[in-house]
C-alpha cells in the first residue's frame, strides 16, 4: 500500500512538472502551489494534547474539546476489547481551495483541462460594493500518522492510501445556492439578523478557545456556514474566503454522511454519523502557498479570527491558491 502511495505521488509530481512546463511555454501560469512535505511542512505540535480519559498526559497550549471522563473503556465491536481511552489529534485530510477551476495547489500547482464545461465559476465579482467569491474545493485522503506508523494501534487509525476523494467542479450542488438547498433546507431558519448576530459569540469563543458547537449555522469570524456551497457572499479577504469554503465543505461532507464523528465517548469504539458537524472536532493548518509550522495559530479551530494567522499566508499573483491540512480530534479505546 505504501509503495502504491509513493508511486502515485511520483506520477502526480511528473504530471505537475509537465503541466507547469506547458504553462510557462504558453504564458498561462495561473495555477500555483507545491507538494506538501510530510516532514517539514507539518506542524507536529498539533498532535497535542494527548489525553487519557479526562487527564492530559501530554499537555499543550492549544484548546482541546471535552474528553471521556474515565480512563478505562470497553468496546464490543469490531473486536471485543477492554482498553484505555486515549485522545489525540490526527492529520487526515488535505484540501485545495482555489478560485481557478481544475487547479490543484497541493499537487504542485497542477492545472487540468478536463474537456468538459464544469466548474467555470467567475473568480470574483462585486454586488452593491461587496466582494463575492466562488471557490472550488478538492478533498484528499491524507492519513499521515498511519503512513508514518507514529501510533501503533491500527484500530485507532484510518488505514488508507493517498487519494482524491472529492472534486467540487463535478458537484452541481456546490455551484448553485438553490440546488444546495436540497441538503440544507434548514438554512431558511438562519437567514435573519438575529441568527447571524449570534455568530459574533461564536467568533469570540473560537478566537479565545473553541467554537460553540450549538451555533452550528455559524462559521465564527468567517461568516455563515449556509449555504453549503462555494459561493461566498461577503468575502473580505482571500484567506477568510478560502477558510470559510473549507469549513462549508467539511460540513457538507458530514451532511452527506461521507465524513463522520470521531470525538467524545461515542467515538471510542468506532466512527459515528454526525450530520450536524461539531466544529470542535477539527483544526485547520495552512500548508500552501506558505506552510504554518510553529506558533499558537498554526492549526486553528474552525471560526477563529483569520487576522491571527493570515499574515504572510498569501503571495500576490504567484500564491493565491491555497492548501490546508485538516486535523481531526480522535478519541479511541486503545488495547
Amino acid at each position: 500500500m505504501k509503495i502504491r502511495s509513493f508511486m502515485l505521488a511520483g506520477l502526480l509530481w511528473f504530471m505537475a512538472s509537465v503541466a507547469q512546463a506547458q504553462d510557462v511555454t504558453e504564458g498561462t501560469g495561473t495555477c500555483t502551489g507545491h507538494f506538501v512535505n510530510p516532514i517539514t511542512d507539518i506542524c507536529w505540535e498539533c498532535l497535542f494534547p494527548i489525553s487519557l480519559g479526562s487527564i492530559h498526559v501530554w499537555p499543550s497550549g492549544k484548546p482541546d474539546p471535552k474528553n471521556p471522563g474515565l480512563p478505562i473503556c470497553f468496546c464490543g465491536t469490531p473486536i471485543p476489547r477492554i482498553g484505555l481511552a486515549f485522545g489525540f489529534w490526527e492529520p487526515v485530510r488535505l484540501v485545495d481551495a482555489t478560485k481557478k477551476p481544475w487547479c490543484f495547489p497541493n499537487l504542485g500547482g497542477l492545472s487540468l483541462s478536463p474537456g468538459i464545461n464544469l466548474g467555470l465559476n467567475k473568480m470574483t465579482n462585486r454586488d452593491n460594493g461587496q466582494d463575492k467569491g466562488n471557490w472550488e474545493i478538492h478533498w484528499y485522503i491524507y492519513p499521515l500518522i498511519y503512513w508514518l506508523e507514529v501510533v501503533v494501534d491500527f484500530l485507532c487509525l484510518e488505514a488508507a492510501s493517498f487519494d482524491i476523494a472529492y472534486i467540487s467542479e463535478l458537484d452541481p450542488l456546490w455551484q448553485d445556492d438553490e440546488l444546495s438547498f436540497l441538503i440544507n433546507p434548514e438554512a431558511v431558519l438562519f437567514s435573519n439578523l438575529i441568527a447571524q448576530a449570534a455568530c459574533a459569540a461564536d467568533c469570540v469563543a473560537a478566537t479565545a478557545g473553541l467554537p460553540i458547537d450549538e451555533l452550528f449555522w455559524c462559521a465564527g469570524c468567517q461568516g455563515s456556514m449556509y449555504p453549503l456551497d462555494g459561493n461566498i457572499q461577503a468575502e473580505y479577504g482571500q484567506i477568510q474566503g478560502s477558510v470559510l469554503a473549507v469549513q462549508r465543505m467539511a460540513y457538507k461532507l458530514h451532511r452527506e454522511l461521507v465524513a463522520f464523528g470521531t470525538m467524545g465517548s461515542k467515538g471510542l469504539c468506532a466512527k459515528y454519523p454526525m450530520p450536524i458537524m461539531r466544529k470542535q472536532q477539527y483544526r485547520i493548518q495552512p500548508v500552501n502557498p506558505v506552510p504554518a509550522t510553529s506558533g499558537p495559530n498554526t492549526c486553528v479551530p474552525m471560526g477563529r479570527s483569520n487576522v491571527l494567522f493570515e499574515s504572510g499566508r498569501m503571495i500576490p499573483v504567484i500564491g493565491e491558491d491555497f492548501g490546508y491540512l485538516i486535523w481531526r480530534k480522535r478519541n479511541c479505546c486503545v488495547m
